[in-house]
């Protein structure tokens, strides 16, 4: 049974144009699913992620320098 092309094509004026990528391993014809944060095609399984978007990068943390404390060993179980 054939699916359903909607949304995988756009028409401006008189030139119709694709929204998705197709698949570099099964080649064309074969459209990759969008999702949030990668692009995936769901006849050979390839996966691609998407480039994140131009963010504000946070400076790092500064360090103190100091050794961290070691943790207290776990207590003994009570024997009855």
């Amino acid at each position: 049974m054939a699916k359903a092309r909607v949304g995988l094509y756009e028409v401006k004026g008189s030139e119709l144009s694709r929204t998705h990528k197709f698949c570099p391993k099964c080649g064309s014809g074969v459209f990759l699913a969008e999702h949030g944060n990668r692009r995936s095609c769901g006849r050979c399984g390839y996966a691609e992620s998407k480039a994140p978007a131009a963010t504000k990068a946070t400076p790092p943390t500064p360090t103190t320098g100091k050794p961290k404390a070691p943790k207290a060993p776990a207590p003994a179980p009570a024997k009855a």
